[in-house]
């Protein structure tokens, strides 16, 4: 028994002849009534009374008939489903992001996942890097968007996005205001830098401790604008990427010896993840200008 066989004999009933049941499945008529009478054979019993000008259902037919509309709306259910997924990946991804995050590609692209594909479930977290490579690693996230320093953790693999030397960022005409600066230059100054487990911290420190110096911080947020802000007015110098203070009206000063990058890196854990996953990484990977 195949289920077009069934198509067909449920066809037939429905209009009332072979002809109009070919019509309506564009069918030639006797492939209908071969495939009708197959089904007969193989079950064993007549199901249309052919005499008369209308096919009628014998009572063996009336019993099938239900039994086969039934069929055939469960398979149409499974096609319709299969279909969905075809179109619209379902599911849960839990994201996290660095702390602050104000990345115009990075919100654009959230955004429109659940617009795009309403059968997803997003959950957005934010935190310092560090705990989010720590959330990937346990599984309490599904993806992270961090920054970072050197490699991510062992275990995990990283997308990187941007990948840039730390700068001293001053005013226009501060005594620092120089074409370049050594680490140990910033010394007689307030050093202003972003909180532990963000990247450009932790490039920072490494820099540092690779030249034997303490990796002091005498004021500490988690806003590079609140570090601009500061900087702007004489609150100190404060250490961020050199992007970081591009149209601020500021100075960003290159540090020579300055060794550890900070970098910003998508970031996921080797094994394989779901198809809902997979769409979002996707699409981080082609809003942002990975390596």
């Amino acid at each position: 028994m195949e289920m077009h066989q069934l198509r067909y004999f449920a066809a037939v009933v429905d209009e009332g002849t072979f002809t109009a049941a070919a019509a309506r499945l564009h069918v030639s008529q006797s492939g209908i009534s071969t495939q009708v009478a197959k089904l007969e054979r193989e079950l064993g019993q007549q199901l249309l009374d052919r005499a008369g000008r209308q096919v009628r259902l014998t009572p063996a037919g009336e019993a099938v008939l239900p039994l086969a509309k039934n069929a055939l709306a469960t398979l149409d259910a499974i096609r319709h489903t299969a279909a969905e997924f075809a179109d619209a990946v379902r599911g849960r991804v839990r994201l996290g992001m660095i702390t602050g995050c104000s990345i115009p590609p990075f919100l654009d692209t959230v955004a429109d996942l659940g617009r795009s594909h309403p059968g997803i479930e997003l959950s957005l977290h934010e935190g310092h890097s560090a705990d989010l490579q720590a959330q990937v690693l346990a599984g309490s996230l599904d993806l992270a968007l961090i920054g970072y320093a050197g490699e991510v953790s062992p275990g995990l693999e990283a997308a990187v996005a941007v990948d840039e030397p730390i700068a001293a960022v001053v005013p226009a005409g501060h005594p620092l205001d120089r074409a370049q600066l050594r680490l140990a230059d910033l010394w007689g100054e307030k050093i202003l830098c972003l909180s532990p487990g963000t990247g450009i911290r932790a490039a920072y420190q490494d820099s540092c401790r690779r030249l034997g110096l303490d990796p002091r911080v005498d004021i500490e947020a988690s806003s590079p604008v609140a570090l601009l802000r500061l900087a702007e007015r004489g609150a100190g110098v404060a250490v961020l990427s050199a992007s970081s203070a591009a149209g601020a009206g500021l100075r960003a000063v290159p540090l020579a010896d300055a060794a550890a990058h900070a970098r910003l890196g998508l970031v996921a854990r080797r094994d394989q993840p779901s198809p809902a996953v997979r769409l979002l990484r996707a699409r981080l990977r082609a809003a942002l200008s990975f390596e």
